[in-house]
């Protein structure tokens, strides 16, 4: 029962990692790093080949190891956070501007607390 399901949020977190690095606002390495964990337990030769992947393989070796994330993954996320902040400020009404602002300042400051890969 598990087995399936790991199989079918690995998948989807991979699409959705895979739209990320075509789409600015949507991000890929947290749904490359999910697809990676629901692979490992829904399919280890799946995760295999994300590991071994150029592009992604890396990036996964270096959350799972140090934690780390590269540092042109940091300033594009920190980047994306602030556009998304400022176009939350501009878009909605007082006091609900606050809640993009005070969301992406809390990540933010948690992605640059992390070690650079």
């Amino acid at each position: 029962m598990r087995k399936p399901f790991y199989l079918t949020a690995g998948a989807l977190s991979l699409v959705l990692g895979l739209a990320g690095v075509f789409l600015p606002l949507l991000p890929t390495t947290p749904f490359v790093l999910l697809a990676a964990f629901c692979f490992a337990r829904g399919n280890p030769a799946w995760e295999a080949r994300l590991l071994a992947d150029p592009r992604f393989g890396p990036s996964i070796q270096a959350w799972r190891e140090r934690g780390a994330i590269p540092r042109h993954g940091k300033r594009l996320a920190v980047l994306m956070m602030l556009i998304s902040a400022l176009g939350g400020w501009y878009l909605l009404a007082p006091p609900w501007h606050w809640v993009p602002a005070g969301f992406c300042s809390v990540v933010g400051a948690w992605v640059l607390t992390r070690p650079s890969a």
